[in-house]
């Protein structure tokens, strides 16, 4: 188990590359973490990869990624159109997608969904940034959900409950088009954060937590 307060940062600089396959993946799998980052590396430069959007889903996406990188000067915020739910038979379209983002983007770190997830768009997503990034530092991270597909992560991010708090309060205020949907709850967001904290032994008792197939130090 690894994890990570981000103290005593050497560089002042980070690229990183978010991935999410729907509009809300980015901000409930690391949301606290990048976060984090933003108040921890001065010229943090983030490229917010949303591939599943159309109209209000869009904007949502647009908007929320706009307010958990306040203050982040150097951003790219990217919203395509894939189908909802058909990534697999789309797999030549996404492939491509991807390829033509290894040519835009150098990242330091990637954050990206977890293979094992259930959500068939998520795990092709996985899939293809291993594909496409073999050389660099990934993290997946994970999404609760209907399927119960939750599993035993190996790196987590500390978080203090302030974090937490305006996590899932732009979360909560950002997507409006989800509120009716059972499992959108601020409760079930929290208690995951809670649950990774005292599995991490988080001194602010909350942490996101990701899965780590291969690390080079």
């Amino acid at each position: 188990m690894l994890t990570t307060q981000f103290e005593h940062v050497p560089e002042t600089s980070l690229t990183v590359l978010a991935l999410g396959a729907h509009a809300d993946d980015i901000e409930i799998g690391c949301g606290g973490t990048l976060l984090r980052l933003a108040r921890a590396y001065p010229e943090l430069d983030v490229h917010w990869i949303v591939l599943s959007g159309n109209g209000t889903r869009a904007e949502e996406a647009r908007a929320s990624a706009t307010s958990f990188l306040e203050g982040v000067e150097r951003r790219r915020i990217v919203t395509e159109a894939f189908r909802d739910g058909f990534f697999p038979y789309l797999g030549g379209a996404v492939k491509d997608f991807f390829e033509q983002l290894k040519a835009e983007v150098e990242p330091d770190l990637i954050l990206t969904h977890a293979r094992h997830d259930l959500h068939q768009d998520h795990r092709l997503v996985s899939d293809l940034t291993w594909n496409t990034f073999r050389n660099h530092l990934i993290l997946e991270y994970e999404i609760p959900k209907y399927d119960g597909d939750m599993g035993a992560p190996n790196f987590f991010v500390q978080l203090d409950e302030e974090t937490c708090d305006a996590k899932i309060s732009k979360i909560i205020s950002h997507f409006s088009s989800q509120r009716d949907r059972r499992w959108f709850t601020e409760d079930l967001f929290r208690s995951l954060l809670r649950l990774r904290g005292m599995e991490s032994n988080s001194p602010g008792g909350h942490a996101e937590a990701f899965y780590s197939r291969k690390l080079v130090w």
